[in-house]
């Protein structure tokens, strides 16, 4: 009898979506940073429908993840997001810009279950006595980094955050923008941590022609946190919105180097 894997069973099918790691929850170390920019730049990176909050905050958050695929099998990666904050009717959360990933299999499933802008790169996280250090590169080029010293250990706590992102197929016919209406996505990520720390340090943001991050620069940082506990995620579609909504945007979640950018009066 001959093994075929490029096709499964129905019950094959079944087993898969059950285990998909995308769903399942993960044990996450992370340094969140969260800094002040210019309101008009926040603005100016929303697609609609969503709009602005009263804080023009953006989130930047380095992690270690091990998704706990099956009690014999945990697959480790790091992650990391950038986003501004933004609303769509009454429910907050991060805009996600940019989603590096150090494995090629989480940038697929993110991208093709919730539309998220992942790309592969290189993320650090390290924690040495009281000091912790993280930094995301790609194309060579570290963009982002994040260092500090660890304060008391605060304790556990239970939060819902939510994040923004859009689904879409770009389309392949020449004069078309995409096949069908891309989707607003919201995810939803469960958070449990046992450990908080604070963080008294600084939030470094290079200039990438890859990943412009330093185009929302830091008016004055927030905070910075180091956690460790358990994320449960999952995603949710809210509504269709035109294409023209977010072909303006839609480069971002793809490396191109010859954008000058637009001019926005700061």
């Amino acid at each position: 009898m001959a093994r075929l894997r490029y096709a499964k069973s129905p019950e094959q099918v079944a087993r898969a979506a059950e285990q998909n790691p995308e769903f399942l929850e993960s044990t996450v170390s992370s340094l969140r940073a969260v800094y002040e920019t210019d309101p008009r730049l926040v603005a100016a990176v929303l697609p609609k429908p969503l709009e602005p909050t009263e804080r023009p905050e953006v989130q930047v958050t380095f992690s270690k993840v091990a998704m706990h695929i099956s009690p014999e099998l945990t697959v480790e990666i790091g992650s990391g997001v950038f986003g501004v904050r933004a609303r769509y009717e009454d429910t907050e959360g991060t805009y996600i810009l940019t989603m590096p990933m150090t494995a090629e299999q989480a940038v697929l499933a993110g991208r093709d279950t919730y539309g998220e802008p992942k790309k592969v790169g290189e993320i650090d996280l390290a924690v040495e006595g009281d000091r912790v250090e993280a930094r995301i590169t790609r194309m060579g080029i570290t963009y982002l980094e994040g260092r500090g010293r660890l304060g008391e250990d605060r304790g556990g706590r239970e939060y819902t955050e939510y994040a923004w992102c859009f689904k879409a197929l770009p389309s392949c016919e020449k004069g078309r923008d995409f096949d069908g209406d891309p989707l607003l996505v919201r995810l939803v990520w469960q958070q449990r941590h046992r450990e908080v720390r604070p963080v008294e340090g600084e939030l470094v943001l290079r200039d990438s022609p890859f990943d412009p991050v330093a185009d929302l620069p830091v008016r004055r940082l927030v905070g910075m946190e180091y956690d460790v506990g358990t994320t449960l995620s999952h995603g949710e579609v809210i509504r269709s919105v035109p294409g023209s909504w977010l072909l303006p945007f839609l480069h971002q979640r793809y490396d191109d180097p010859t954008h000058p950018g637009v001019e926005i009066a700061i």
